[in-house]
């Protein structure tokens, strides 16, 4: 009976080990690289991912789950380990035009006009004749990266103005805009708003006002 009780530890312990390491090669690190088959990412996944939204100083551990070199990592161009710098009014120059396609939308536009890298963070809150009222936001619009810009570069939002079916209330036209920019977290904001001109009719915009999240490219601005 003691015999067989020892080859029983030993086979045990044989087995706990490799748990353990099968655990810890479920963490993200790279293995994607390799052309493992990957588990589709959990809630609690999804909501770690989330939680290292710009300014929220768990940018490095988001970045350590996405695969190196991925494209999703691409567009920001903001090191993990980077300080952040939210750009404002000061450090911007910023432009709201009227597009064609998709109907009723307005595209804005944020020039880095500093000496340094500054970061757009979250979204843009544009407030039409002085509303005190922030527009809704597009959630699903959310980029996987922070927007960075290095002087003379450009970040991007969309505006959706009004429904195209005409569902929308209460629509009025405005003649001036601000255009307020987000802090580290999205209940603080970065300091200096912006006050792009609109066109001299004014634009027109109804209870479905909203907004995309910054984007890298105007494609991507627009699509939603």
């Amino acid at each position: 009976m003691r015999m067989r009780h020892i080859r029983l530890y030993a086979a045990t312990g044989t087995v706990l080990p490799a748990l353990a390491l099968t655990a810890c090669g479920a963490g993200g690190t790279g293995t994607k690289d390799e052309g493992a088959a990957q588990p589709k990412p959990t809630t609690a996944a999804t909501a770690a991912d989330r939680s290292a939204a710009p300014g929220t100083g768990a940018t490095a551990s988001h970045s350590t789950a996405l695969p190196a070199r991925t494209s999703a990592a691409k567009p920001s161009r903001h090191p993990a380990d980077a300080p952040i710098h939210p750009c404002n009014g000061s450090t911007t120059r910023v432009t709201a035009t009227p597009v064609s396609r998709p109907l009723n939308h307005l595209l804005l536009a944020a020039t880095n006009t500093s000496g340094k890298r500054c970061d757009l963070l979250y979204w843009p809150t544009p407030r039409f004749d002085g509303a005190q009222w922030a527009p809704q936001v597009i959630k699903d619009s959310e980029p996987q990266a922070v927007v960075s810009l290095e002087p003379g570069e450009s970040g991007y939002a969309g505006v959706r103005l009004s429904a195209a079916d005409g569902s929308g209330e209460h629509g009025t036209t405005a003649h001036k805009l601000e255009v307020l920019f987000l802090g580290r977290t999205p209940d603080t904001d970065a300091g200096r708003s912006a006050r792009p001109s609109l066109p001299p009719k004014g634009v027109y915009y109804d209870s479905t006002l909203a907004m995309t999240y910054w984007q890298r490219d105007k494609s991507a601005a627009l699509g939603w």
